[in-house]
């Protein structure tokens, strides 16, 4: 019996929910419970448990069960990947695997004669079954197993032919779209590719914090072969070993209950050591969609921030240390204030994100073309509004004061601390007081904070010395702890979440910025005027709400 009569059988599906389904499933290409769950007919879970019951097999979850390794090895490698089955224990002689696909019946001989003993199924979750997977035999560990088995075409082994060719060999091929896929599905947004002298290592950094891909020791054979196929997808120079690259690829992947998407990879390469090291920046095309409010910007500062960004001239800025998410909110603010009745030119190195409406440049050092150039080139272009990606020296930063003492209203990013620190830097860079003072309207400082995973994380009492003395709980006392899961691989944080500081620039912020005062002096001044909301405060009231953790804030925000 197929699966869809199964669940029919069970009541579980109408047949015009069926019907729905499976049209979807074909033009999606993915398993039939995979498209229930997105459609929210059934969820995974229902759907295998209601086929272990169909066939009278028990239903185990993976992530809850103990895998006996002894089992693992009973079965070959390729054997696992083939099948997609993973073996879970030897029980009076027997051989207990797991497989979300019972119905195929090829799968008990294969089995059964590889293993040379009965073998008994029982159901499992795909996604359960993969992870497994991944963490006995490494990321793309198939790939590997055929590649060293001699399956297919060893990839530094093979002495004839190009680097291109070699580059080429679909295993090769399959190898890397596995390491990029997974990222992309992990939600990462780099990928770190670091050779030693003897082993390769491939890390990923998810919600700012690097993590292992768990790729197999065995990959370190192909390092070349990865890093020349990368550089074509790139359209780079695979002869040239000895200058730093930088190339972009362009994927399309499709994400489990989501459209397929476009992301752009920004790919830089390096010569070191023991090879080429390699960083791929992910970016997804659509992410220039979210709101200032999904950015977890609060509503008091979020009224204020759109005030600042709809004037009609000044600069704004936005300040904090790379990967703080200043560029998405910059984007963010463009998508909510651009119209058909106002021009918005961008220069940006590189451009991140393709903003509808929005005329974008690139940076392009090699002809001269930096942010300085731009911004002069596009005054006479009559926009309104100007984005500079970064303000970084002082040509740079007298062009954006000229053009917003000329009624443009100029938004960037710098780097500096806080917000009262980016007046100081301005000053630092050759900006007369006076221009400070007149031009700059508002800086707003942000942090990227990691959200407790809402699927594990778990409420208690604050330990000893665990709060510091500016921190507090809610109104129950408690505080959030992270535990970790299969949603948050692990880790106990899923997602990211801001913690803000906006300073409103006033005249008596302006006075101090003429007398050349210290960030610490504009600060008490904007406390005074303002009650300015620190971004310690602001991490320490993300606590409060059980958002993130103590720690987690504490590691993000300065000290007092």
């Amino acid at each position: 019996m197929a699966l869809g009569a199964i669940l029919l059988s069970q009541g579980l599906l109408t047949n015009e929910q069926l019907d729905q389904a499976t049209r979807e499933q074909t033009r999606a290409g993915e398993r039939l419970e995979q498209t229930l769950a997105r459609l929210g007919f059934a969820t995974t879970e229902q759907v295998m448990r209601a086929l272990a019951d169909e066939l009278a097999m028990p239903y185990l979850r993976l992530d809850e069960t103990e895998i006996d390794e002894e089992a693992v090895r009973a079965v070959p490698p390729r054997l696992v990947f083939k099948l997609r089955a993973i073996p879970v224990r030897i029980e009076n002689g027997r051989l207990v695997v797991a497989t979300s696909d019972p119905l195929r019946l090829d799968a008990f001989d294969q089995l059964r004669m590889a293993s040379g003993m009965p073998v008994d199924l029982v159901v499992a979750e795909d996604d359960d079954i993969g992870i497994q997977i991944k963490n006995r035999f490494g990321l793309a560990g198939d790939v590997l197993e055929a590649l060293g088995a001699g399956d297919a075409p060893a990839a530094e082994a093979k002495q004839e032919g190009s680097e291109a060719d070699t580059a080429s060999e679909a295993s090769v091929v399959r190898l890397v779209n596995d390491l990029l896929f997974e990222a992309i599905r992990e939600r990462a947004t780099d990928i770190h590719i670091e050779p030693y002298e003897h082993e390769l290592h491939v890390r990923y950094r998810i919600d700012g914090v690097m993590s292992d891909a768990g790729v197999p020791p065995t990959i370190h054979r192909f390092r070349n072969a990865i890093v020349s196929r990368l550089k074509i997808m790139a359209n780079l120079n695979i002869a040239e070993k000895r200058r730093p690259q930088d190339g972009r690829i362009t994927l399309k992947q499709k994400l489990p209950g989501q459209k397929p998407q476009e992301f752009d990879l920004r790919l830089s390469v390096i010569p070191m050591l023991y090879g080429e090291g390699i960083v791929l920046r992910i970016l997804a095309k659509n992410a220039v969609l979210v709101g200032l409010d999904e950015l977890g910007m609060p509503e008091g500062i979020r009224t204020r921030w759109f005030d600042l960004v709809s004037r009609p001239h000044g600069i704004v800025l936005v300040t904090g240390p790379t990967g703080s998410g200043k560029s998405t909110t910059l984007y963010a603010s463009l998508k909510q204030i651009v119209s058909g009745e106002v021009k918005a030119i961008t220069v940006e190195d590189p451009v991140e994100y393709h903003v509808p409406g929005v005329n974008q440049i690139q940076v392009n050092h090699q002809v001269g073309l930096d942010f300085a150039a731009g911004l002069r080139a596009i005054l006479r272009h009559d926009p309104d509004i100007i984005m500079i990606g970064e303000i970084r020296d002082a040509e740079t930063a007298n062009a954006a004061v000229q053009a917003s003492l000329t009624g443009h209203l100029v938004l960037s990013t710098m780097h500096t601390n806080d917000s009262c620190g980016a007046a100081t830097r301005l000053l630092d860079m050759g900006v007369e007081p006076f221009l400070v003072a007149s031009t700059v309207e508002g800086v707003l400082a942000q942090r990227l904070l990691r959200r407790v995973c809402r699927n594990c994380s778990v409420a208690r009492p604050p330990r000893d010395g665990e709060l510091p003395g500016d921190f507090f709980t809610g109104e129950d006392g408690l505080v959030a702890e992270s535990v970790g899961c299969r949603d948050c691989r692990g880790s106990g944080f899923r997602g990211r979440i801001g913690c803000y500081e906006l300073l409103t620039v006033d005249e008596r912020s302006r006075a101090e910025i003429m007398k050349r005062a210290s960030s610490r002096a504009v600060e008490v001044a904007a406390r005074v005027e303002h009650n300015l909301t620190s971004l310690r405060e602001s991490a320490a009231e993300l606590v409060a709400r059980r958002v993130t953790t103590a720690q987690e804030a504490l590691a993000a925000v300065k000290t007092t």
